[in-house]
């Protein structure tokens, strides 16, 4: 993570973010939904605090979540939310494993986020 690799606190619940597994902003960006330069100008926040998107992780590893109202997957479209699971679980499968890896943050994404990035480039 960035800031000396301490964390940031989390603009919900106010505490730190020590470990990019637990990031919202790197799992956001690991998926596409933030480019690069939002990683620094955007707020932090623990998965478990947008439960919007934490509810896509399907992962034993990962305590389920649920959401009440419109934005509950069970009110949304059945391929859908099958595809945003996918999606999501891809990208907090890499989340868990860049720490490790001694890659770069540009590599950091999903293969089809960055060969977006190299096309869009063009």
């Amino acid at each position: 993570m960035a800031k000396c690799d301490e964390g940031y606190a989390c603009e919900i619940c106010g505490e730190y973010v020590h470990k990019i597994s637990d990031s919202d902003l790197y799992l956001r960006y690991i998926i596409g939904e933030i480019g690069s330069r939002e990683l620094l100008a955007s707020p932090e926040r623990h998965l478990r605090c947008n439960p919007t998107l934490a509810q896509f992780i399907v992962d034993d590893s990962f305590p389920q979540v649920e959401v009440d109202g419109p934005f509950a997957k069970s009110e949304l479209d059945e391929a859908d939310v099958q595809q945003r699971e996918e999606l999501v679980t891809r990208g907090y499968h890499r989340l868990r494993e860049v720490q490790s890896l001694g890659i770069a943050i540009s590599d950091y994404p999903l293969p089809e986020v960055l060969s977006r990035k190299q096309h869009s480039r063009r």
